[in-house]
């Protein structure tokens, strides 16, 4: 007889996954990014990061408000198939599992590992870098394999190491900031003139990476206390938490250097920032939390990374179902999904090197691994949406078709947005997208 997954998350940790999942390398090292491409005008990125807020927390309530009525053992996929049918929520599944967890997974690894190397002075692309991502990726998978309680702690520790850097920046670099006159500065001094609509654009698309991830946290409903109170309070409450922290941190770097240090600076950018204000010791102690940031996002992607091919299984889906389906009788945990898990992000950390971080080697179907699964994602969303405001016909206006017109709204805008920014790598991605879904319809038809 096929074991179940046990109910043994409670609400803090599923807050802490929300945050821990979303808060981690995206604010760190895109904060550049949305200066360079508002020629350093802050109040114009502050702008960005709400619209990219908005759009994340408007998406979390809708999906809030599905928390209560559905629940299964993966939680976008129970959404896609209760609005509609088994075939979409097997389609939504198989990309979240080849494609959308693995890919963010290997990226993060990376990420982990570029700030380490930022720390010791080594090339962010260079062999100790990619054996450090390989070290962590490896790490990571054995921390929820094996223990995923443990893992469980894990997150909610390091989603609270992970505020701090940010929190004292926000805080420090503020006060700091206004005593010095620095921030007063930057807030009013423009480095370079750009055209605001289209900058406005280009920032938002980059909000996207930094704000991505926090659908992952309903992979774990099915092992969550009275998930159907729980998940909608840590959605709701962790995006929230997220934005007011991105925000906040973003408003506190204009205190520590200028804004043409930071646009000039790059990887370096967050840990000259944070040695400004706190002095070189001091600041490379806090500079160590950003990387224990970045590991915790790497774990809460892990963990959703190593359930993907049992939350096809437990349906009698996807590729020999009976094997992916098997829970370990001691860890309580899928070990044959969590293998095949980990060697997928293995893969997908190899093409990002390839095709990001070297001289190019795929060619034409070179494409940015890290942003490029979200013009899918958000397109899967919303007849998702769509379908929830036809079908929840007693649920009350705001509920049913005021927050889901705005997340779908913001869904168009960002796949609009993510075609917008990397043109011809959209249509490699696609072309690689439509094999990997094409192999799940091979096996979808082969079981029928």
């Amino acid at each position: 007889m096929d074991q179940q997954l046990t109910k043994k998350y409670g609400l803090l940790t599923a807050i802490a996954m929300v945050v821990g999942i979303v808060i981690g390398s995206g604010v760190f090292f895109k904060a550049e990014k949305i200066l360079t491409a508002t020629g350093g005008d802050l109040p114009l990125g502050i702008l960005a990061w709400v619209i990219g807020g908005i759009i994340m927390i408007s998406c979390a309530y809708t999906f809030a408000v599905m928390a209560t009525r559905y629940e299964y053992v993966n939680g976008i996929v129970d959404y896609a198939e209760a609005t509609l049918g088994k075939s979409y929520g097997y389609y939504v599944g198989w990309f979240m599992t080849m494609i959308y967890y693995p890919t963010l997974t290997s990226v993060l690894a990376w990420v982990s590992a570029r700030y380490t190397a930022v720390l010791f002075g080594w090339d962010i692309t260079g062999g100790e870098c990619m054996t450090i991502a390989g070290f962590y990726l490896i790490a990571s998978y054995a921390l929820n394999a094996l223990s995923p309680i443990l893992a469980g702690k894990f997150q909610v520790t390091t989603t609270a190491i992970k505020l701090i850097p940010l929190a004292l920046m926000a805080v420090v670099g503020t006060v700091v900031g206004l005593g010095s006159g620095m921030t007063v500065r930057n807030f009013t001094t423009v480095v370079t003139e750009v055209n605001t609509s289209t900058a406005l654009f280009t920032a938002v698309v980059a909000t996207a990476f930094a704000y991505e991830g926090w659908i992952i946290a309903t992979s774990i409903n099915a092992e969550l206390h009275d998930s159907k109170k729980n998940l909608p309070r840590a959605l709701v409450w962790g995006t929230f938490i997220v934005m007011a922290t991105y925000i906040l941190y973003y408003v506190g770097l204009a205190g520590a250097v200028t804004n043409e240090t930071m646009m000039a600076n790059g990887q370096e950018s967050a840990k000259l920032a944070f040695e400004t204000i706190f002095g070189s010791l001091a600041g490379t102690l806090i500079f160590v939390f950003v990387i224990i940031s970045c590991l915790g996002t790497l774990n809460g992607l892990m963990l959703a990374c190593t359930r993907g091919m049992y939350s096809l299984a437990a349906r009698g889906e996807g590729v020999k179902p009976a094997i992916y389906r098997q829970i370990d009788p001691i860890t309580n945990m899928p070990t044959n999904s969590s293998i095949f898990g980990v060697l997928l992000a293995g893969f997908w950390l190899l093409y990002f090197y390839g095709a990001n971080l070297t001289a190019p080697w795929f060619g034409f179907f070179c494409f940015d691994s890290s942003e490029l699964p979200i013009v899918t994602i958000y397109a899967s969303y919303i007849p998702i949406f769509l379908m929830m405001m036809k079908k929840e016909a007693d649920l009350p206006a705001f509920k049913r078709l005021i927050m889901p017109t705005i997340a779908t709204l913001g869904c168009v805008f960002m796949i609009v947005a993510a075609i917008f920014s990397h043109r011809m790598a959209v249509v490699a991605y696609l072309a690689i997208f439509a094999v990997i879904m094409a192999v799940g319809a091979y096996y979808k038809t082969k079981k029928n």
